[in-house]
Order: structure tokens, then C-alpha cells, then sequence
């Protein structure tokens, strides 16, 4: 069977096929957030439907449609336990999306797929508001317009350019509408922003930590948050974003747990701060976690609109709720710091514990050390220096593939493998620290980052996260010591930042680009969607307040920008009205040319209404209502004969090229006029 080409295809088909496509290309960008078989099975639908249109075979019966929505709920059923919620919601919502095309029969069933579509799009934003799922709804949005427009343009084959044509200048005079509500609608919780499941951002951190966790992590090359420092910014080495701190050991887990000691024994925070203050401001990634990264260290609260934060007793800000959306803060940090105890005190021994039956090589290991004499007076310090020296200069690598490690990984770390990632580095260091007698505990964060020289912020991504360690030192308390910086130097400075590797089609994609201008590239879109993040996702209610300040408003709040809007709208609604009143009657030319009519046989003491119609004027004229004595049949005859051909010139519809001569004859119409008498 030959399948007929696209441009033979009746109009019906062709719309129908428009308007898969344009289905297709809103459901696609979902794929990853759908259950498997809600993708494969609207895919399938759509495909089937568009291969009825080509083929012009019938649409399956109601039945097939009830059978398949019945499968449909059973499956959302058993995905989600639920048909509430966003994700089971989204789901049917497609599902549903995908059904409707098999019954579209007629125009009121087009209409339902396009609102249908329209909703679809915004659901895209529960789960993304990056600048690309923007671009892509953008081009939904015209997609369906242009769908629409074509559902109502005149029977024949109207090419899609003219609905595209159409539906583009209607996107563009709404556009200003759009900005309007998007600046000064007010933001008030919780009618405005996402529901509290609507971000599944990652983190690289974690409330425990076992071996393998932050490796598979540091191959991640999404941003985690932007840095912008006032003034010039500390040594990339320095910065260390502090995270969760991790004390309790299980023997294959670290985790952050409550101190069992009373509240008297509780080590407290004790921290003093020197020198000048190093000034930043963080843009956070949702991440549905509620920490507050931050430089080592920040003793002041960092500046926040609408949420509360708190510090723990071993540096850590944590907040009062989860960020589920884009978080900008203000923070002021101090590189020189001490914190914690000077003197030896009973809160101290958790930080000594180790479990039983793991790592006895380790201990071992620790116990021969402390027999050696050379070592035999060792305090806290040294033995850092002594454990640092080791990993130094025993062939100690820091790899990204490190491999499983099983119960005693401290063992395998120090004998077997020698090589690891800074997990590894980080815990197998402080077990041998604790069995050496030091307090010593894992802090995760992230370090580093790298500066955007396009617009001076500085990225850190997934692939940052990093894990350090604190030891206890009498008379200084906490000191920052990071063992990977012993094994690989590089790995906390500028020469060795992690990457993620590229697959195979990126590299056949990619390979042959320089690597300079991949750079470039890469920094300049960063720098674009900062600019997207800073300005559009991070525009809250305060920027709307401070906005209303900058036209004269001494205390404004979310009352006063509903007046401002209100008083716009109406001012764009009053403008909008006159601008058609206008146009309607002064650039109009067949209009103004009718009117020109009227008031000329008015004038002449023809009682006609100004909105009368031409064939209206005709048939009073012929009537002879007009005036008491009739007129000569000539004058009668000419007016009628003029109004006839104005009015069969508005209501013809011009063929493509032809709207030259439609105003050729509008200027022979209007000419003739000019010979039309009516007797007074």
C-alpha cells in the first residue's frame, strides 16, 4: 500500500498531525519523571493515532478507550499507591492527554487536547525551572497557539505559516501582560511557588556517609550553588564549605546523631573569630535537604528572607524547613577561627570511640606506633604530622574508582589497596586517629569551585563534595586537617579538579572541539543561566517591595502591589480599548469609506443610524422610507448598485497575492463615490 505524501494529505490529517507532534514534544521532557510504561504507552497512542490519520482509518470505539483508561489507573495505582499527589497527578494527567487524541473526532475535541496541552506545560516547572525547560515550554506554547489559530482559520488549506504567523503576534502582545503579572503579582505563600515534593534535586551530602556514597557523587557535574565574593576571593585551597559533621561510627557507616552526654558535658561550640571577614553571597540549588553551606567560619546568622537558621555546636547551619527552591543568602565568614574546647574535657571521649570487632589491623597499627620510642612523646599534633607523613610517602593514591571495600575498610585502606577517594582517605584517617588516642571526627561539605570569568561567580558543582576531617589538639581545640590534600595535592587545589568523564556519544560529538572553546562556551551559558536564576527563579516578594520603594512607596506591602496592578491593568485595558476604537474607525479603509457614505446621505436628510450596514442602507434607500417623495430611480439604482459592491468587497476573502487588487478596487469604489448624489 502507498502511503500518500504529506502535501496530498486532506487538511484534517495534516492538522492532526501538527497536533501530535506538538503533543509529542510537551510530553517528551517528562520522560525522565514518568514511570516507565506511562512513557512507552503514550508514545504508543500517539504513534497509532498519527498512523490512523495518515492512513484515514477509522479510531478505535469507546470501549478500547475505557479498557486502556482502566489500565492506566491500575498502573498509576501500583506505581504510586495513590492517585493524589504531583507525580501520580502528572502521570494521569499524560495518560489522559494521550487517550483524548484517539477520540479526536471534531473541533471540540481538539480544543480539549490544547488545554489539556496548555496544562501539561506548567506541570514541567514542578519539577524543573531551569532557562532550557523554559525554552522548550516557549516553544510548546507557540506550538499549541499555532494549533489553535489553525483549528479556526477558514476551510481549504490555509498554510501553517499564517496560524504560526498569527499565533506569534498573539504570544508577543500578551507578552507585556505576562512581564506585568510575573513583577508585581504578589508573591505570598503558599498560592505562589511549587508544592513541597516539587524538587528532587540531588546533594552530594548526606546526614551519613558510607564508603562508596560521595564517590559515585564526584562524577556529578551539576552546580550545587554559585559563590559571588565581594572584593577579591580567598585561595581556591581555602574554601571549604562546611556540611554536615559526622561523629558516630558503626564500623561501615558515619552518621550525624545527637550527643547521648547530658547537656552539661556537651562540648561547646567556643568560637573565636579574628581578622577581617571574608564577605560572599551563596545562590543554593534545591536540594530538599535544610543545611546552609557555608565557609569555615561564620558566626553570625547569614541573612535570609523568610526562613530561620541556627547553628550547632560543631559549626554547622542548619535551617527550620528544607530548600525546595532556589535560596540567595548573604554571608559573612572569618578564615581565621578557633572553636571548641582548649582543655581536655568529658565530651571529648565520643570522639575517641571506635566499634568492636572492626579494623584490627588498624588498631594494630596504632598500638605499634605508640610502642615505637621515637614516638613515645608524641602529642595530638604530632601524631597528625606522623599519620600525614606516612600518607606522603608510603604510595598512598587518591582515585576515583576505588572499588568496594568490605567490613574492615580502614584495613584495606592502610595495607591492602593504598588507594582511595576522600572518604576513604578521610575515615580510614580519623580511625587510626581515635585509636591513637585523638579526638577526631569527618566533616563533609564541599570544597573549591571554579571562578566564571564571565560574570565573576564562582560554580561549585556535585562533583565538589568533599570529606575532611577535625582533630582535637590541646590548647587549640578544632583544627581543620584534610588527608587527601597529603595523598593528592592537587585534588583541593587549581590542578586536579574532578570532571566528569564523557560517553561515547559525547566524545564523537565533542572530541574534535577545542578544548578552550568548550570552556568559553561552557562559561558564557552558566553565566547566562546565573543571570536566569539571579534574576527571574530568585525574584521574590522583597525585590517586589523594593521595587514599589524605587516609585515613592515609603512602606509598601502586598496590598499595595495588588493596587498597582490593578491600576495598570486598568490603564493597559483603557489604552488597549481606545487603540481599537481608533483602528476601527481611522485605519479602517472600508470603513472609513462606508462612513464617508452615510454621513454624505445624511447630510442629504437621510435618516440613517452611523452603524447601519450597507446592504441596511440599500434596502431603506430602495423602500423609498427615506424620504416622503420617492427619488429618481437613477439615484436609487447607482447607491444600491455602490453599496452592493462595498459590501461584496468586506466579505470576500482575497486570494493569496491578491490584496493588491482588493485595494485597487477600495480606491475605485472610493471614487465613485465621489459621483454619487443624493437630491436634498
Amino acid at each position: 500500500m502507498t502511503l500518500p505524501s504529506l502535501s496530498h494529505l486532506p487538511r484534517d490529517t495534516r492538522d492532526t498531525l501538527f497536533v501530535l507532534a506538538v503533543i509529542a514534544w510537551v510530553i517528551a521532557p517528562l520522560a525522565p519523571e514518568l514511570p516507565l510504561w506511562c512513557s512507552l504507552l503514550s508514545a504508543a497512542l500517539i504513534g497509532w493515532r498519527g498512523m490512523l490519520a495518515w492512513r484515514g482509518q477509522p479510531l478505535p470505539s469507546k470501549w478500547w478507550l475505557l479498557g486502556l483508561l482502566g489500565v492506566c489507573l491500575a498502573a498509576t495505582l501500583i506505581s504510586f499507591k495513590t492517585l493524589l499527589g504531583r507525580d501520580a497527578g502528572v502521570t494521569m494527567v499524560v495518560v489522559l492527554l494521550a487517550l483524548k487524541t484517539l477520540e479526536l473526532r471534531a473541533r471540540r475535541d481538539a480544543f480539549v487536547v490544547f488545554f489539556l496541552g496548555f496544562f501539561l506545560i506548567l506541570t514541567h516547572f514542578f519539577y524543573s525551572q531551569s532557562l532550557l525547560t523554559a525554552a522548550a515550554m516557549l516553544v510548546a506554547l507557540l506550538g499549541l497557539l499555532t494549533a489553535l489559530v489553525n483549528a479556526h482559520m477558514p476551510v481549504g488549506k490555509p498554510p501553517l505559516w499564517q496560524a504560526a504567523r498569527m499565533a506569534g503576534s498573539m504570544a508577543l502582545l500578551g507578552a507585556p501582560i505576562m512581564v506585568l503579572l510575573f513583577v508585581l503579582f504578589p508573591r505570598m505563600a503558599p498560592l505562589w511557588g511549587l508544592p513541597s515534593d516539587a524538587m528532587t534535586g540531588r546533594s552530594g551530602l548526606s546526614a551519613s556517609m558510607t564508603v562508596g556514597n560521595i564517590a559515585s557523587l564526584a562524577l556529578d557535574g551539576s552546580v550545587a550553588m554559585r559563590v559571588r565574593f565581594e572584593g577579591a576571593a580567598p585561595p581556591q585551597s581555602a574554601l571549604y564549605f562546611r556540611g554536615p559533621v559526622l561523629s558516630q561510627f558503626d564500623g561501615r557507616a558515619w552518621q550525624a546523631r545527637p550527643s547521648p552526654l547530658p547537656e552539661r558535658f556537651r562540648l561547646p561550640a567556643n568560637l573565636q573569630v579574628t581578622g577581617d571577614p571574608v564577605r560572599y553571597q551563596i545562590t543554593l540549588e534545591p536540594n530538599r535537604l535544610p543545611w546552609l553551606l557555608v565557609l569555615d567560619a561564620t558566626p553570625q546568622a547569614p541573612a535570609l528572607v523568610g526562613k530561620t537558621a541556627r547553628m550547632t555546636r560543631e559549626l554547622q547551619w542548619i535551617l527550620d524547613q528544607p530548600v525546595t527552591d532556589l535560596l540567595r543568602y548573604d554571608v559573612q565568614s572569618y578564615p581565621n577561627f578557633q572553636h571548641g574546647p582548649r582543655q581536655r574535657m568529658p565530651g571529648l571521649e565520643e570522639y575517641l570511640v571506635l566499634p568492636g570487632g572492626f579494623n584490627p589491623r588498624t588498631l594494630e597499627l596504632a598500638a605499634e606506633l605508640q610502642r615505637d620510642p621515637r614516638y613515645a612523646r608524641s602529642d595530638g599534633a604530632q601524631w597528625v604530622d606522623i599519620v600525614l607523613q606516612r600518607l606522603r610517602n608510603d604510595g598512598y593514591r587518591y582515585t576515583l574508582e576505588p572499588g568496594v571495600f568490605g567490613q574492615h575498610s580502614a584495613d584495606e585502606f592502610w595495607f591492602d589497596r593504598k588507594a582511595g577517594f576522600c572518604e576513604h582517605i578521610a575515615s580510614s584517617f580519623v580511625i587510626l586517629m581515635r585509636a591513637l588516642n585523638v579526638p577526631a571526627r569527618i566533616v563533609t561539605g564541599y570544597q573549591g569551585g571554579e571562578k566564571n570569568a564571565v560574570d565573576d561567580f564562582w560554580t561549585v558543582r556535585q562533583s565538589d563534595a568533599h570529606a575532611w576531617t577535625e582533630v582535637w589538639l590541646e590548647g587549640q581545640g578544632w583544627q581543620r586537617v584534610d588527608p587527601t590534600s597529603a595523598v593528592a595535592p592537587g585534588r583541593t587545589g587549581t590542578l586536579q579538579r574532578l570532571t566528569p568523564p564523557r560517553g561515547a556519544i559525547a566524545n564523537a560529538i565533542f572530541g574534535t572541539v577545542d578544548p578552550a572553546l568548550a570552556l568559553n562556551l561552557r562559561a558564557a551559558w552558566e553565566a547566562v543561566n546565573n543571570r536566569w536564576n539571579q534574576w527571574v527563579l530568585d525574584y521574590t516578594q522583597t525585590k517586589q517591595l523594593d521595587l514599589l520603594k524605587n516609585i515613592g512607596f515609603n512602606e509598601p506591602d502586598w496590598q499595595d502591589l495588588i493596587y498597582v496592578l490593578i491600576a495598570l491593568v486598568v490603564a493597559a485595558s483603557l489604552g488597549g480599548a481606545g487603540w481599537s476604537a481608533w483602528e476601527r474607525h481611522h485605519q479602517d479603509p472600508w470603513l472609513r469609506l462606508l462612513h464617508r457614505a452615510i454621513k454624505r446621505l445624511q447630510a442629504s436628510g437621510v435618516p440613517l443610524a452611523s452603524n447601519s450596514t450597507p446592504r441596511q442602507v440599500a434596502q431603506q434607500l430602495l423602500a423609498g422610507a427615506a424620504r416622503p417623495s420617492p427619488q429618481p430611480d437613477r439615484a436609487r439604482l447607482a447607491w444600491q448598485d455602490w453599496l452592493l459592491k462595498l459590501e461584496a468587497l468586506r466579505y470576500a476573502t482575497p486570494a493569496d497575492g491578491q490584496h493588491r487588487h482588493f485595494k485597487h478596487q477600495l480606491a475605485t469604489l472610493r471614487s465613485e463615490l465621489k459621483h454619487l448624489n443624493w437630491p436634498k
